[in-house]
């Protein structure tokens, strides 16, 4: 049995957290053969199973049985192990390996036909001369426009095995033409590194969304770039990423840590333990680094934050983290499906577990995340409650705590209900990206003399621009729910017009750095980076104020 290990989310738990039969009685120091020998207790199970198949007295989904039984047993063991059914597997798989077979579109649903917003770079659409606005209107002769398919449909119509060919139908508005293209399906990059740019003459950016098969990889070619770019420092953002692939946030980690520093360890039911130590291959060691994470940053942000942390390498900003320090290892059950099941827990360098509480079951597990607004440590690091049990001391002397997450060495807040009320609209509903659409499929023509450099330096976001935005969210009834004021957040609305201008006429590099001016972190970051601000804050760090 092939045997890979994760450190998996909060919101991908929940969503895959459907249960599988056997999952909750596997002893992984056991054999095959004893695993599956009869024993009382899935005797029983099985038994009640096989009278509900064949003598109930109506005709009974038992799959769908099996499902709440499981769901019953695993919400009694923690909330991070999980069952994932035959039809996810294949979803579920292609996000964490970082790739997929397809035509290399993004694409949404506008007014019932497929629109391509951008086509991926060097992807056989890209290839084949695809545009933003082109409308696909068949597949293989599938009529595509006219039904309202969900999304999952129509990506299984454009997908494929690798090599095989899908001929569209393609409508461009542009020219008022429609044709005929083949396509030969191929890879197609599912990008966890989602951005990176200079923030200033020396200092990197590189955001990474989570930690997949290829995150390392892309990481490092990143960090190249920007390394010929002059960076000498590194911004490393992990604000809102999930977590994965444990081995991946080791490699992370190790390229920051000089050759035998402690990464992290973890501890098995038994008591075994296991160390990871840093390498000599370490790439960006003895240079500034700042890690960014919020309330959502979990798992391998976590170990990674939390190694750095915890070796007194660079500076941690942001919000406490989620506080997830249990690790998974998948099993397949033979059938397509596999189980996620939590097979130990991770510590920090100095010996500290951040894994929250979850004896009351996962419904209170999820709901503390809530109480951290309410109890306002969003707001105000010195709302965030610790113990003094839980205190640990690095390498030089600074204090840390385990127990429900990592604390930033340099605390940000929250915005206000409105400003995030707008980055929801962005990055929850994908507003700005829709009315950005619709408003470049009326002349696409009138962006095309500016350079992705006068683009980012001289396009201003007019005031008609804005009142069409304001016109166009007020007919969405969730957005009229909120009641904004758009003129109180003018600056803002329209930074987050020009970026998903960036995105759909450029690429999301362009994106992010449209956005950093207004991100409050990033602005720290930039302000922590002023040498006597930078010499403040160490002293400040050292002596745990």
């Amino acid at each position: 049995m092939k045997r890979s290990y994760y450190i998996w989310p909060t919101a991908i738990a929940l969503a895959l957290a459907l249960g599988i039969f056997l999952g909750g009685k596997l002893n992984f120091n056991d054999s095959p053969e004893k695993l599956f020998t009869t024993n009382s207790k899935k005797d029983k199970l099985n038994r009640l199973i096989d009278f509900i198949d064949y003598e109930y007295v109506d005709e009974i989904n038992t799959d769908s049985i099996v499902d709440v039984t499981v769901n019953n047993i695993l919400d009694k063991l923690d909330p991070h192990s999980v069952y994932i059914p035959k039809s996810e597997m294949k979803k579920v798989s292609e996000n964490m390996k970082g790739d997929f077979v397809g035509i290399g579109i993004n694409f949404y649903m506008y007014k019932d036909t497929i629109a391509v917003i951008r086509t991926i770079e060097k992807g056989p659409s890209y290839i084949k001369g695809i545009q933003p606005g082109d409308r696909i209107l068949s597949a293989d002769g599938d009529t595509l426009f006219g039904r309202r398919l969900p999304s999952d449909e129509v990506v299984g119509k454009l997908k494929g095995a690798q090599g095989s060919s899908v001929d569209l139908k393609v409508f461009r508005k542009s020219e008022d033409k429609t044709f005929n293209v083949r396509l030969r399906r191929d890879r197609i990059p599912l990008k966890s590194v989602e951005a990176h740019f200079m923030m200033s003459p020396d200092m990197g950016y590189i955001k990474v969304n989570r930690f997949a098969e290829s995150t390392y990889a892309e990481f490092l070619d990143a960090l190249k770039s920007l390394k010929r770019q002059g960076a000498k420092k590194l911004t490393l953002d992990l604000r809102d990423n999930p977590g994965g692939y444990l081995s991946i946030a080791e490699q992370m980690a190790d390229e920051f840590l000089k050759d035998g520093k402690l990464i992290l360890f973890t501890k098995n039911k038994n008591g075994e333990v296991s160390n990871s130590y840093a390498s000599k291959k370490g790439s960006f060691e003895d240079q500034p680094v700042y890690v960014l994470i919020n309330e959502r940053s979990a798992s391998a942000s976590e170990i990674v934050a939390g190694a750095l942390q915890d070796n007194d390498i660079g500076t941690i900003v942001g919000r406490r983290s989620f506080g997830k320090g249990l690790v998974q290892r998948e099993m397949e059950l033979g059938d397509g499906s596999a189980i996620r099941l939590t097979v130990s827990r991770y510590y920090t360098p100095t010996g500290r577990s951040i894994q929250k509480p979850y004896t009351n079951g996962t419904k209170d597990y999820y709901e503390k995340f809530t109480d951290r607004y309410h109890n306002g440590e969003l707001t105000s690091v010195d709302s965030i409650k610790v113990a003094d049990s839980l205190k640990f001391t690095t390498p030089k002397g600074n204090i840390v705590y385990g127990g429900g997450g990592i604390i930033p060495d340099v605390f940000v807040p929250i915005g206000s209900n409105e400003e995030e009320a707008v980055e929801s609209l962005d990055s929850g509903y994908g507003l700005f990206s829709r009315f950005v659409f619709e408003h470049l499929e009326q002349d696409r023509s009138r962006y095309k003399h500016y350079s992705e450099q006068d683009f980012y330096s001289d396009f201003k976001v007019d005031d008609l621009l804005f009142e069409d935005f304001i016109n166009y969210a007020e007919q969405w009834p969730l957005v009229q729910k909120l009641n904004l004021r758009y003129y109180d957040l003018e600056d803002r609305i329209k930074a987050h017009l020009k970026a998903a201008m960036a995105a759909q006429l450029f690429n999301p590099n362009l994106q992010a750095k449209i956005k950093a001016a207004s991100d409050a972190m990033l602005q720290k970051v930039l302000e922590l980076d002023q040498p006597t601000i930078r010499q403040r804050e160490a002293s400040r760090i050292s002596a745990n104020d």
